[in-house]
């Protein structure tokens, strides 16, 4: 059983452990320091995840991962991102899918979002399944669309409609 979150201070030592793992971190967004320090969790707690929908996922009293939507803007108003992240002695416990469910149900029950996608690095099978798991329907392969740390990546597109 998960609970989803806001993030807490005593979660910072818990957050750098996770992100500086190489293999959380090689499918993550750029956007997310590596390596990934103090000041960085510090950052993500204080202000980072007050912006969009934003939960830290916890097992048993420890926060393990996060998860989040982030809304468009503009004429993407309605639509909003899906990412996350999980310690990886969690993976392949269905920890993620579960998350993706819970979060995708508050999303559309307390928003006027309409639409939830994601965005997932080719290779990366275990996030691929728990969307699929999650109801969410493929949508596209972006061919080559993802450059990070020198090397090229498709972008596999899903994405689940409110009214799905």
């Amino acid at each position: 059983m998960i609970t989803l979150r806001a993030f807490k201070q005593h979660d910072i030592c818990q957050i750098v452990t996770i992100l500086n793992d190489q293999q959380v971190a090689r499918y993550l967004s750029s956007k997310i320091p590596f390596p990934y320090t103090q000041a960085d969790a510090n950052w993500w707690v204080n202000e980072g995840a007050k912006c969009g929908i934003i939960k830290a996922i916890e097992v048993d009293g420890l926060c393990v991962g996060c998860i989040g939507v982030i809304p468009g803007e503009f004429e993407y108003s309605r639509s909003g991102e899906i990412g996350y992240w999980l310690s990886q002695q969690y993976w392949g416990q269905g920890i993620i899918t579960q998350a993706i469910e819970l979060i995708t149900k508050e999303v559309f029950e307390s928003t006027n979002l309409n639409r939830i996608h994601a965005a997932v690095f080719a290779g990366n099978a275990g996030s691929i399944k728990a969307l699929l798991k999650s109801g969410f329907n493929t949508e596209a392969i972006l061919k080559q669309a993802i450059y990070k740390n020198g090397h090229y990546f498709d972008s596999h597109i899903f994405s689940m409609l409110k009214t799905e």
